[in-house]
């Protein structure tokens, strides 16, 4: 069973990237030889330091602005969100005291992510077919230009610093899918191989918005919104006398999916909401965390804070999937940081094989793969995810009828005080 050396201090960047390029280099994008850090330290000390930094003064106002870098809104939260270093829920209460409207349109955002999970935990590896509308033809026919100065710019942000701010994931699906014709699903997966936040829930959701088959409506990118957002790059542009996006795109929707997976409420094999309180069925002997739940504040984790850790690098998937090795650093450091105070193994092969025969103590994950590993592994414990607002019946066919739903449930807007 392939028991991976210790590693360095989280605050050895050097020494952490070359560990994964030595024992995960080989499952890499770049290889061993290109191993990259990118633009967000992980671990619990970082997310929480990023959270206690976060003012969402005039973020309605910014959030969408590009450049320049000082002048954005967005939180850049988004990578310890993911990987649960911080809960929905608690960056929820940080901003109770924000601007009102700025407080309302950051909420906003995280019910999206919440959203995302709902409909992943209803609709598994389904989310990954078009919800409501079949992608739009190609609408211009023209080569992708490399010397357009917002795409090139963009591309290196995405594959130096792992992370985009909502706008310009936008302006690339769209310029992908719409004006190229491209598969949203290459797309898609070419993200989730580089982004820090990378998850099929929140990524795959959307860039089915954005190319119109959730809303039956595509996003256009034009040159009008890189001049509003990203001046600098018109400026700069060997092409800004002949822009090749100059104009709007026509983008009309594409045709009606015949049966829509976002309205079919039929049992299938998904992840659903997991459990509302603890299963105890034994008495584990280690807490097994995964990529979905990180953090100090893990359920499991608290609830057992005399128990060593294992996580598992799950070999054949990282195989299949080649991610960027900054995602693989990210992963590395938060549990570097987490080894300064709790007794972690990291392993690295098939997950039911490197678990076999201890019990063990988790946290639900609201994903396919944890549903596929979980009934191979003996789970003595098993801890409820913590959710923004909890998984019922509510309407999935849109995120504004999701709203409604959930505004009902919980009497005017939800409130962590109200799970």
């Amino acid at each position: 069973m392939p028991l991976l050396p210790p590693l360095p201090d989280v605050d050895d960047t050097d020494g952490v990237a070359a560990w994964v390029g030595t024992h995960l280099g080989h499952l890499s994008l770049e290889g061993a030889a290109g191993t990259r850090v990118g633009g967000h330290r992980g671990g619990q000390a970082a997310a929480d330091a990023a959270l206690a930094a976060l003012d969402v003064t005039a973020y309605a106002r910014s959030r969408s602005t590009v450049l320049p870098e000082s002048r954005r809104g967005a939180s850049r939260l988004s990578p310890y969100i993911r990987h649960g270093l911080l809960s929905l829920p608690e960056v929820w209460d940080a901003v109770a005291d924000g601007p009102p409207q700025d407080r309302r349109r950051y909420r906003d955002e995280l019910l999206w992510q919440e959203f995302a999970r709902h409909l992943y935990a209803r609709l598994g590896s389904a989310l990954a077919e078009p919800l409501r509308y079949h992608p739009p033809h190609r609408l211009v026919e023209q080569e992708w230009d490399e010397e357009m100065a917002c795409v090139s710019w963009l591309r290196g942000e995405l594959e130096d610093d792992g992370w985009l701010v909502n706008q310009t994931r936008m302006w690339w699906s769209s310029h992908w899918t719409v004006r190229h014709g491209r598969s949203w699903r290459e797309g898609e997966d070419d993200f989730f191989r580089h982004l820090l936040d990378g998850s099929r829930a929140a990524n795959r959701l959307g860039w089915q918005w954005t190319i119109g088959t959730g809303t039956g409506k595509p996003y256009g990118f034009s040159r009008w919104q890189v001049e509003k957002r990203a001046p600098q790059l018109c400026r700069s542009c060997p092409l800004r006398d002949a822009c090749p996006i100059q104009d709007w795109p026509d983008a009309p929707r594409g045709p009606a999916v015949e049966r829509s997976h976002m309205a079919d409420r039929s049992e299938v094999a998904v992840p659903g909401a997991g459990p509302d309180a603890p299963v105890l069925r034994g008495d584990p002997r280690a807490v097994w965390l995964t990529a979905e739940s990180l953090g100090d504040r893990d359920p499991a984790l608290a609830a057992h804070p005399d128990l060593p850790v294992v996580f598992v690098f799950d070999e054949p998937l990282l195989h299949s999937l080649r991610l960027s090795s900054k995602r693989l650093v990210f992963l590395a450091e938060c549990l570097a940081d987490l080894a300064g105070r709790r007794d972690v193994e990291v392993r690295l092969g098939r997950v039911p094989e490197e678990l076999a025969a201890t019990p063990l103590a988790t946290t639900f994950a609201p994903v396919p793969g944890f549903a596929r590993h979980s009934a191979s592994v003996t789970i003595a414990g098993m801890y409820p995810w913590p959710w923004l607002t909890a998984p019922t019946n509510q309407r999935l066919t849109s995120y504004s009828a999701w709203r409604k739903g959930v505004d009902r449930q919980v009497g005017g807007g939800p409130t962590p005080t109200a799970l």
